[in-house]
Parts: structure tokens; C-alpha cells; sequence
């Protein structure tokens, strides 16, 4: 074997290992290293030169780059997450078919339309699944995903929140419990705006929490401004804090007024 494909195998191997036993300090200095090391290789993206250890090198990259991701899940960086998924994704589509298939790469997909749902880039979202297969859009983690994306959109929080519990990957669970928190931060904002109070029991039901203290821990930590007194959640003194805006209802009855007058004469 090369002498470098050689070594950076043997320290791939090192890589994953501190992975395995959430080493972070170690992962992070070990892929600088392999990032630097794998630039070396011709036959890798953007090049793609038919080198004698090409499919080697490829696949070893690829590992390198799945196990990147998967570390900036474990350290909750969703930059690094962007960064490391756009430098594994070429080994997906362009390099697909020098090798095979990678049992990471429905998974590492999933997660990423996950994060795009997260970050409310929703047009990203179906960009990214309209470049899937049909057979792709089968797999449970893609399939996940979507039935996620389109609860949100429905506005079927519920099923958001319970779809927590059946992720089809445990790297799924960080990014469920950001989008449980975009979820539960809508709903809230909702019920202030809609109620002047609640029992504890219906904010309880309506927040989709299973018990009386996390509904208390969400509000201390999230929502100081709520009142909990004499068995209710009291939103008087969010209504109060929150900015009234005018509404220069003149001005728009002459503008409305203005555009009449000019479609009549364009009649």
C-alpha cells in the first residue's frame, strides 16, 4: 500500500476510535490533520484522476468526511455540519458510481434535510430532495424527514414532538430536540398572543409537555415574563411588554383610494 493512503488509514482508524469514546479535543486535532493529508490525493473531488489507489483513497476520504459530520452532531456545531456535509457530498453524487454504496450516506442525508428544517430553510429543503431517487425518498431516514416537514407545515406540532421517539438514527436526536424547541417557541408565542391566561393544565396540554414541572422549567428558563399564580399561566405582563404599533389607517384609506382612481382610468 501507498506509504500516505497508509497513513492516513491508520489514523482514519485513530479518528473514529476517539469518536467512539467522545474524545472531542482529540477528534478535532486528528481531522485537521487528515483534512490536510487527504489533499495530497489526485484522484479525490474536485480532480478525480484515475489513480492507481483511487477507489482506496476514495473510499477512506468518504469515511473521513461521514465520521466529520457525525462529530459536529456530537458537539452540536451546525457550521461545522454544513462545512464537513458539502466536502463529503461529492463522494454521493460525482464519485457515486466509482464506488459503493456508503451505509452512512441515507442517514447523513436525512440528517441534513433534518438541519434545513431546523433552520427554517425550507426551500433548501426540497432543492435537496428533488436530487434524491425514488428509491432514496423509500429510506426511512429520508422518509422521516419529510413526514416531519410536512407536520410542521400542517401545523400538527403534536406529531412533530412524538416523532422524537421513533427517529430512524441516534444522531437524529439533536437536531429533534432543536426543532421540538423551534416547535414549543411557536406555539407559545401563539398562546400569549391568543389568551389573557391558561390553566396549568391546558399549557401544559397545548405546549406538549408530559408533566406540570416542565411546563414550570420551559417558563423559568424560556418565558420569565409569564405569571404562574392560583393554578394558571398569566400573559398579562407579555401583552404589556410587547410593542404597539399604530396603524396609520388614513394614510391607507387615501392610498387605497389613489389606486382605484388610477385603475378606473386605465379602464
Amino acid at each position: 500500500m501507498d506509504p500516505k493512503l497508509s497513513e492516513v488509514s491508520q489514523m482514519c482508524e485513530l479518528f473514529k476510535a476517539a469518536l467512539v469514546r467522545n474524545d472531542f479535543e482529540k477528534c478535532e486535532t486528528l481531522l485537521s490533520q487528515l483534512k490536510v493529508l487527504l489533499t495530497a490525493f489526485r484522484s479525490l473531488p474536485p480532480l478525480f484522476e484515475a489513480t492507481l489507489n483511487a477507489v482506496h483513497e476514495l473510499t477512506v476520504a468518504r469515511d473521513i468526511y461521514e465520521h466529520a459530520v457525525i462529530l459536529s452532531v456530537k458537539t452540536e456545531d451546525q457550521d461545522a455540519f454544513e462545512r464537513d456535509f458539502f466536502q463529503l457530498k461529492p463522494y454521493y453524487t460525482d464519485a457515486g458510481d466509482r464506488l459503493p454504496q456508503s451505509q452512512q450516506e441515507f442517514p447523513i442525508l436525512g440528517l441534513n434535510l433534518l438541519r434545513l428544517l431546523v433552520q427554517n430553510r425550507i426551500a433548501e429543503f426540497h432543492t435537496e430532495l428533488e436530487l434524491l431517487s425514488a428509491s432514496a425518498l423509500e429510506n426511512p431516514c429520508i422518509k422521516h424527514a419529510v413526514e416531519l416537514e410536512q407536520s410542521f407545515m400542517e401545523g400538527a406540532y403534536n406529531r412533530v414532538l412524538t416523532a422524537r421517539q421513533t427517529v430512524p438514527h441516534e444522531t437524529y436526536v439533536y437536531f429533534m430536540d432543536l426543532l421540538a424547541k423551534t416547535v414549543r417557541d411557536e406555539i407559545a408565542g401563539c398562546s400569549e398572543k391568543a389568551y389573557d391566561s391558561l390553566s396549568i393544565n391546558d399549557a401544559r396540554q397545548i405546549l406538549l409537555f408530559s408533566s406540570d414541572q416542565e411546563l414550570s422549567g420551559y417558563i423559568n428558563e424560556e418565558h420569565p415574563e409569564w405569571e404562574i399564580k392560583n393554578g394558571y399561566v398569566i400573559f398579562q405582563k407579555a401583552k404589556e411588554s410587547a410593542p404597539c404599533k399604530e396603524i396609520p389607517s388614513l394614510q391607507l384609506i387615501t392610498q387605497t383610494l389613489s389606486y382605484a382612481r388610477e385603475l378606473e382610468r386605465i379602464v
